[in-house]
């Protein structure tokens, strides 16, 4: 039962932090560029025709969008906070699955004559803003080309503009991000040279990013960084895998500690079989044979707790991918209503064998240490 438990677990928590890891990757992956193209040096550039040409014709390249972003300040009505400003091109949405990911209003970033923003959720709700609402935003931004002055009115930027829709993706950047039409961003950091900061690639995923990635490297040039998502999100990606394998350790370590059950077991049977084992010995049975016969012993019960473990764990995973059993508490303010599972067979090979080698040190530990001398003392008797 201890063995079938500790099983049990590992398989459910694993899953669960895998369906919670591949949610969160996809809610990322929504807002962020298979590839993304930044300066090495320097904040601005003005894209070239031709390299723009070149990055197109790279096959598997679907296609590409242009990005002015920077930092902001925003206040409706007498509500004010610090965000980023990303200016867009018009097939941003080709480009990124944000459509998807709208939770309030539509996605709609309007045009140069009627430019809309979209916000999203954590800067929504701090600013109590509501979709479509007659109110306008007003964005600030210090003044780029004039010289500063001390009175707010000359020293800073400042345009209107409606709310269109809000998303929902990640915390961070639910509270961090407000998007834009290229335009606006543009007319608000007065830049008149057709400048961005950013360009980002959607391309097709069976012509092999690794391979795309590499020729937009060559095409764009050392000073430029083409970073895929991973890299994007390097730290990101990185926690996720260093909480997951926490979280085993953990619960291996669980795992040990019930496996002196196991050891347990084994010293009192070696205690209850005395008759026995003289038995056996009269019979002919060397301390080779007794000594695998209580090994033996200890790796069936490993063995059949961690196969039933597997079993009920696997069980308890389909049951909450099939019907949702166990509910996530606020259900409403969260994009899934039920705690996500995703099982990885490699995950349950590795608990398997994780499982008996313990339980083989398990057996084995009792018979080779603890009562080293006790099956020679059966020859005595």
């Amino acid at each position: 039962m201890g063995v079938m438990v500790g099983t049990m677990a590992l398989i459910v928590i694993l899953s669960v932090f895998n369906g919670f890891d591949s949610l969160v990757k996809s809610l990322i992956n929504s807002f962020n560029p298979d590839l993304k193209i930044t300066l090495v040096e320097g904040k601005t550039f003005i894209p070239d025709k031709e390299t723009i040409r070149n990055l197109k014709a790279v096959p598997g390249v679907l296609d590409i969008s242009f990005v002015l972003e920077d930092n902001v300040l925003v206040r409706y009505d007498e509500l004010q906070t610090n965000a980023v400003l990303k200016g867009v091109s018009d097939n941003y949405a080709a480009i990124t699955g944000l459509d998807s990911m709208m939770v309030d209003g539509s996605y709609n970033i309007g045009d140069t004559s009627e430019p809309l923003a979209l916000v999203g959720r954590g800067i929504s709700i701090y600013l109590n803003i509501r979709p479509q609402s007659p109110r306008q935003m007003t964005v600030f931004v210090p003044r780029r080309l004039k010289q500063l002055s001390l009175d707010a009115e000359r020293a800073l930027n400042r345009q209107y503009i409606s709310i269109a829709g809000v998303f929902s993706i990640e915390q961070d950047y639910d509270t961090k991000y407000i998007l834009v039409p290229l335009s606006f961003a543009r007319d608000l950091f007065e830049y008149t040279g057709g400048e961005v900061n950013i360009l980002e690639v959607k391309f097709n995923k069976e012509a092999g990013g690794d391979a795309i990635q590499k020729a937009v490297s060559d095409i764009v040039g050392k000073d430029f960084v083409v970073q895929n998502r991973y890299q994007q999100n390097d730290l990101f990606y990185k926690t996720m895998q260093t909480e997951k394998w926490a979280i085993f350790l953990i619960l291996i370590f669980i795992l040990i500690v019930a496996s002196f059950n196991v050891i347990g077991t084994l010293t009192m049977l070696m205690l209850e079989k005395k008759k026995d084992i003289i038995t056996l010995r009269n019979l002919g049975a060397d301390s080779g044979l007794l000594r695998r016969i209580f090994l033996v012993e200890g790796w069936m019960i490993t063995a059949s707790g961690a196969i039933f473990g597997a079993i009920l764990g696997l069980i308890i995973c389909w049951l909450q991918m099939r019907f949702g059993i166990i509910k996530l508490q606020g259900s409403g303010t969260f994009i899934i209503d039920a705690y996500p599972v995703l099982v990885k067979f490699t995950d349950v090979a590795l608990v398997l064998v994780s499982v008996i080698i313990i339980g083989l040190f398990a057996a084995w530990y009792p018979i080779h240490f603890l009562n080293r001398g006790y099956v020679e003392g059966m020859k005595e008797e």
